[in-house]
Order: C-alpha cells, then sequence, then structure tokens
C-alpha cells in the first residue's frame, strides 16, 4: 500500500506511545452526568482517556484546523504559538525548523489520529471534516492508521451552496466529511429518516394497507450484462390464466407459460439484482408485468415504504441543516455574539453523523471541540428520540470554559469540566509524589479491573475483585502481610520492593507487581 512520508513522520511515527499519562483534575460539575469537557492539549487529554475509553467511542467527530494558512491557530505556518514551537523541538528536534506547513500540520495529526484509533470501538467510525488543503495528505494518513479497507466514504458537504467568494477560480460550496470503521465488518450503521421526496414515491397501496413503490429487479448501471454475472442470469415463468409465477435456470418452454428474462432497451441480455434462492424465499413480494413501452415482460418488485425505517446516505449532502449559515445562527441564538466564535459547525451537521453511527447509549467524542457543536447535537438526538448517549469534547483553547462549556449549559446540557493535571510518572520515571495516593490507587486498580475504586477502612486496599484482593505496600514484607484483613482466593500487591522469596509467594497466592515497572503504561 503507498503510504505518506514527510519530514519529520521518523520522529511522530510512535510518539503516541510515548505521551505521559496525566490525570484530569475535576474543577466543577453542572448536574450528574458522565459527559466531560477536558480544557486542554488534546494529544495529553487522548492518553488520559484511554484507562477508562480504549475501544469504548462509538462515535468519533472532529473538525481539526484546515491548515489555510491564514487563520490563526496554533499550528499555521508561522508557528508563532510557543507551544508548538516547544513540542517540535522536543518531538522532531533540528529537523522541525525546515518543517513545511504542510509538515507542521502532519506531524501535529499523527500522534493525536493514533490515539483515536485506540479509543474507537470495535463497531464504531470516525469522522473527519476537512477541506482540500489537507484532504489527500489526511486520506494516506487515515488509510495507514485505520486500514485502507475501513475507509467507508468521502462525503461532500455543501455547506456553501453560493460558494465562496474568495475564491480565485472556482467559488467552492461544499467540505468533506472523510469517513473511516475501526473495524468495518463489525460496524453497525444506519442512515436517515426518509425525506418526503424519498415516502411520496411509495404511491401504491397492497391488500394489507401498506404503501410501497414498484423497481425492475432488473439490475442497471455497471456490470449489468450476461457475461458480467452470469449467475444472476436465470428465467421466470408466468403463466396470466392460472396467475402460477416461479423461477428456474432453464430455457424451456411451457405451454401457457411466459417467459420472461432480463433484457436491456438495447437488446442485450442483462442479469436481475437478486439471486435465484432469494428469488424463490421471496415470490410475494415480487411478480410479473408488461412495460408497453419497452414492449417487453419483466419482474417488478414491492419495495415497501416500512421497510425504510433509514435510508442510506449519498456522497453528497445538500441538506439545508448543513449549511454554515446555520452554524452561526444556532450559535447568536444562543446568546453569544458572532465574534466570539468565527464558523462554528452546524448542528444539523453532526445531528446527521450521530444518525448514522451511533445507538441511544453510545459515546461520542469530538477532540478539536471548539465551540461545542457536538454537545449540542448529543443533546438534541437524546431529546428526539429518548437515547442517552454521552459526550467528551476536549478543547486546548481558553474559551473552553466561557463559550464550550457555557454553550452546552445553555442548550441544557450536563457535564463535569476538568484540567490536565500532573503526571502519573515523575521525569525520573517513578510515581510522582505530587498525586494524591487516592489518585494512583484508583489508576492501578481500574487498569487491573476496569472497575472504580472506593476508599475502605483498609488504607492499603485497593479492592476485591473476582475473589483476588488488590494491595498497595510501600515494601512487601511479613509486616505489611500482618496488616491484611480481606480475605481472598488470591492476591495482588504492588510494592517498591519484596522481602519475600518465590516459595512464600507461591505459597500464600500472592502476585507480587514491582512499583513503578509493572504500573500498567498506556
Amino acid at each position: 500500500m503507498p503510504s505518506l512520508n514527510w519530514l519529520g513522520k521518523d520522529k511522530v511515527i510512535t510518539y503516541h506511545q510515548h505521551v505521559p499519562f496525566h490525570f484530569l483534575d475535576k474543577k466543577f460539575s453542572v448536574g450528574n452526568s458522565d459527559n466531560k469537557i477536558i480544557h486542554g492539549d488534546n494529544l495529553i487529554a487522548l492518553k488520559s482517556l484511554l484507562p477508562r475509553y480504549e475501544n469504548k467511542i462509538k462515535c468519533i467527530y472532529i473538525d481539526p484546523p484546515y491548515n489555510t494558512g491564514n487563520e490563526n491557530w496554533i499550528y499555521n505556518d508561522n508557528v508563532s504559538d510557543s507551544r508548538l514551537q516547544k513540542w517540535l523541538g522536543q518531538v522532531v528536534g533540528k529537523e522541525g525548523e525546515d518543517l513545511t506547513r504542510h509538515d507542521k500540520w502532519l506531524c501535529m495529526m499523527y500522534p493525536r489520529l493514533r490515539l483515536l484509533q485506540k479509543l474507537l470501538a470495535n463497531d464504531g467510525a470516525i469522522f473527519i471534516s476537512i477541506d482540500d488543503t489537507e484532504l489527500f495528505n489526511l486520506k494516506f494518513v487515515c488509510d495507514e492508521i485505520f486500514g485502507v479497507n475501513n475507509f467507508i466514504s468521502n462525503i461532500s458537504n455543501v455547506n456553501k451552496p453560493s460558494g465562496r467568494t474568495f475564491s480565485k477560480f472556482v467559488a467552492t460550496a461544499h467540505e468533506y466529511i472523510l469517513i473511516y470503521a475501526k473495524n468495518i465488518d463489525s460496524l453497525t450503521w444506519k442512515g436517515f429518516k426518509p425525506e418526503e421526496k424519498v415516502t411520496k414515491r411509495f404511491n401504491k397501496i397492497d391488500k394489507d394497507g401498506r404503501k410501497y413503490r414498484e423497481t425492475d429487479l432488473r439490475k442497471t448501471g455497471d456490470f449489468d450484462l450476461r457475461e458480467d454475472r452470469p449467475n444472476l442470469f436465470y428465467y421466470f415463468y408466468y403463466n396470466e390464466m392460472t396467475g402460477d409465477f416461479f423461477p428456474d435456470t432453464e430455457d424451456k418452454v411451457l405451454l401457457g407459460y411466459i417467459q420472461i428474462k432480463p433484457i436491456r432497451a438495447d437488446g442485450m441480455e442483462s442479469v436481475w439484482r437478486w439471486s435465484i434462492d432469494l428469488a424463490r424465499q421471496n415470490l410475494s413480494a415480487i411478480f410479473p408485468k408488461y412495460l408497453p413501452t419497452r414492449k417487453v415482460w419483466s419482474v417488478m418488485q414491492k419495495d415497501y415504504l416500512d421497510d425504510k425505517e433509514f435510508v442510506k446516505p449519498t456522497s453528497s449532502w445538500t441538506f439545508k441543516d448543513v449549511n454554515s449559515e446555520r452554524g452561526t445562527e444556532t450559535f447568536i441564538n444562543l446568546g453569544f455574539d458572532k465574534k466570539d466564535f468565527p464558523k462554528p459547525k452546524p448542528v444539523g451537521t453532526v445531528e446527521r453523523i450521530l444518525q448514522l453511527a451511533t445507538e441511544k447509549n453510545s459515546i461520542v467524542l469530538d477532540s478539536f471541540a471548539g465551540s461545542g457543536t457536538t454537545a449540542h447535537a448529543v443533546i438534541n438526538l437524546n431529546k428526539q428520540d429518548g437515547g442517552n448517549r454521552k459526550f467528551i469534547l476536549i478543547e486546548l483553547n481558553d474559551y473552553a470554559e466561557n463559550i464550550t462549556a457555557e454553550r452546552v449549559k445553555r442548550v441544557g446540557g450536563e457535564f463535569t469540566f476538568y484540567e490536565i493535571g500532573e503526571k502519573l510518572f515523575d521525569e525520573d520515571g517513578f510515581l510522582n509524589e505530587s498525586v494524591p495516593l487516592e489518585k494512583i490507587f484508583d489508576y492501578i486498580y481500574f487498569s487491573e479491573t476496569g472497575k472504580n475504586y472506593v476508599p475502605s477502612e483498609e488504607k492499603n486496599l485497593l479492592g476485591l475483585d473476582n475473589d483476588t484482593a488488590y494491595y498497595f505496600f510501600e515494601n512487601l514484607s511479613w509486616t505489611a502481610l500482618a496488616q491484611i484483613k480481606t480475605r481472598a482466593e488470591n492476591y495482588v500487591i504492588y510494592a517498591e520492593s519484596c522481602n519475600l522469596s518465590d516459595n512464600e509467594l507461591m505459597k500464600y497466592r500472592i502476585t507480587f507487581k514491582q512499583i513503578p515497572f509493572d504500573v500498567r503504561k498506556y
């Protein structure tokens, strides 16, 4: 598979593995919910989510900087932001001084996409808004990270039907939404509710009162000739007098029967859309019909409206609710000034994404949260279908509280607001003494069991799970063992050192895990 190379790639290709784990510090809550808004560098914040959310995020939507070269974002061509200068210096080294704007953008995106891929659920999908500037670079990178076989589509999102006047030669009317699955064979996918222009086509009613439309069972479009798909060529036989109707692979003459085969308008033999086995199984849903315009018999399918709970989306979105003006209108209607945030995404765009890729209890992540459109869309969709979707927003900029979080409050959302906290490990690789022990206990216990630490009267006990007790001591000694009160079949004990022999550990069913080396690193 072709791959994309750029200056600095060799420095960032495994960088996501070396991002230090930081704790999240809770600042305040609005209501009582598992929703999260995190203020801080999304690279660090994504790493902090791994223990609890790896392989659990059903839908990821991101709207990263488009890198047009004239936007006021920290990864722009001037590298004016000290945070990026420092990061490039640390990660890329002296080469960072020679990076082009596109090199910098790719260096920024690559480790973040790596972490997003780890967080994405096996049946989930990621949606990335982008424009022409980095579309093809992004496609190459996503093929590498998510796998070319997991590519779903590149949506043309027409969000400015009149076109953008600043375009020199062509008034650009659209952006893109690049879509990848974590595992396309496990992906769960819905569609859009059929619009009136679709439902009005179902203008026939059967004897049971069900609305349907007639569609020709003959395949049209590419590869519709008999030699293209010989397994889809067969005959139908119909007796007008008796109504007898059935498919058969044999070319034969039956007295009183009309032979029907798929014929194109140019007279060439074509194929059916269904296999013969499917036709036999669904004979009540098809019927013979004479087409007077073409002067041939064909077979029609009863395509029922009530089978169309969702319709497949097309690769071109021209809906009014994806227009960029809608995003600004909604933002202003919430009481914000237009100058507070330029070009907020339309809620309709994200709602449509959520309709395709989420269930009622899905977790949704946006690591370039901006004004909080994704949370707004989650809240709206939950109101519409009674869902309980949860959102996680990450925003680096200082407006995370007074715009992102404030918007979520104004639309009735509940959440907890976090800042990036201390590292788990200090510069020497030991547990950070600045971190409260309770946070370390929670980290270790959750990494072992997937459950939260609950403080108990035993100050060294992390918890009991599946008849295994987990403990944390400075030194695993007979003095420490004397403090253990919880009886269990097995023990996992974290400590910096151990005075017990291997035989003694085995005798008392103890697994010793040395701090800091055996503390899991995500």
